[in-house]
């Protein structure tokens, strides 16, 4: 039996159990994936200090994500077709998350819908909006993510195209899986994987079956959401899902000084500085990277009240401690709790978090550091060049 000790582990276990061409999707970025791999490499070129002789007992990793405590500053993020990673992932991921005590965001693009989780959970949870160039469907999504009591809304912002990932088109993507030759064979090698699809509530995007008008079967739903994604999406529209939800609000998506300035305009609750995981623009710089600009930015705007968070290349409890001490409130995590979903269901995300916790704890004892919301630029050693 294979030990699990870290992440990688359970990357290793996925990319064994789970269909190729879903692995591939969680697993790849967009073009030559630079931007993918700075994401990590960046984070490792940050060093923490090694502090001694510091009591470090009875440490402290909670805190706070727009006035929600949460067990450390960590928030799983929306990612599409987990429930094609594991049957029923969303939900399995979100209970995990609620038994552990940090947030969890459903994508609109999952595979079990707003109303499957919230069935299955006992807190309120995150959604996380697309926006569609059919208004009224998003209007409609945004009722029903209110409907379930949902507590935030996390508004993406980066995607108005979809970014070209080789890897998905090589495995031949679908939703559901196509039945070729190759895909079957496939499958068949990974039989808990079969198992636990075939057993999933559904199959095909849960959010949008049976709610997109003039959809007949999945050919067409598919058609429908490759035409969907909206090039014209801008700060008005912003507002105007503003004013639609009502609630706590985070922009995702952030990675630029002048679009930090314009979202802390907006009356948002957060912004996630993001480069969709290195999925979208190949070549943009990394999060962490661009954190401290955009921390800078929203700084210099006035807004006190706006919290900035990131994500990207997150894959250790000293990323999350370095993320914090270059001026994050939190992180997501995206691949690093999908990969535990993969290898194990749900006791594989509840590792993640886990591995994840331990990590930080540790590292946060071995740099003198008692309560994480201490944490600052202090602790870190960043490269000169930066």
């Amino acid at each position: 039996m294979t030990v699990i000790t870290e992440i990688e582990d359970l990357r290793q276990q996925a990319k064994r159990r789970v269909a190729k061409a879903i692995f591939g999707y969680v697993d790849s970025g967009s073009y030559t994936e630079g931007t993918m791999r700075a994401n990590k490499s960046d984070l490792d070129a940050i060093h923490l200090r090694q502090r001694v002789a510091i009591n470090v007992d009875q440490r402290n990793t909670a805190t706070t994500l727009i006035g929600q405590d949460v067990q450390m500053p960590v928030a799983l993020a929306p990612v599409g077709l987990t429930g094609l990673n594991y049957g029923d992932g969303e939900i399995l991921a979100a209970q995990a998350a609620e038994e552990f005590g940090v947030p969890f965001t459903l994508t609109t693009m999952s595979i079990c819908s707003i109303e499957d989780v919230a069935a299955a959970t006992t807190k309120p949870f995150w959604f996380q909006l697309y926006v569609m160039r059919d208004r009224a469907f998003a209007a409609d999504l945004i009722a029903r993510a209110k409907a379930a009591n949902c507590s935030a809304l996390v508004l993406t912002l980066d995607l108005q195209i979809l970014g070209q990932r080789h890897a998905d088109l090589r495995n031949g993507l679908t939703v559901p899986p196509r039945p070729t030759l190759s895909n079957l064979a496939d499958m068949m090698s990974k039989p808990r994987w079969c198992a636990s699809v075939l057993m999933g509530k559904r199959k095909t995007f849960g959010n949008l079956a049976g709610h997109v008008k003039g959809t007949k079967g999945l050919s067409t739903l598919m058609a429908w959401v490759s035409q969907q994604f909206d090039p014209t999406l801008n700060w008005d529209d912003v507002e105007w899902i503003r004013k639609q939800w009502g609630g706590k609000l985070i922009l995702k998506g952030i990675l630029d000084p002048e679009d930090a300035k314009l979202a802390a305009g907006t009356g948002a609750d957060a912004i996630v500085v993001s480069n969709h995981g290195g999925r979208q623009l190949d070549g943009a710089i990394s999060s962490i990277r661009a954190l401290p600009q955009v921390l800078e930015a929203v700084q210099a705007s006035g807004n006190s009240k706006m919290e900035v968070w990131m994500d990207g290349g997150i894959r250790s409890g000293q990323d999350v401690l370095k993320a914090c001490a270059m001026g994050a409130r939190g992180v997501l995590l995206g691949r690093s709790y999908i990969y535990g979903l993969g290898a194990m269901g749900k006791p594989g995300v509840t590792l993640t978090l886990d591995i994840i916790r331990k990590e930080l704890d540790i590292s946060m004892a071995l740099s003198g550091i008692r309560d994480l919301r201490d944490v600052n630029q202090s602790h870190i050693i960043v490269p000169k060049h930066w």
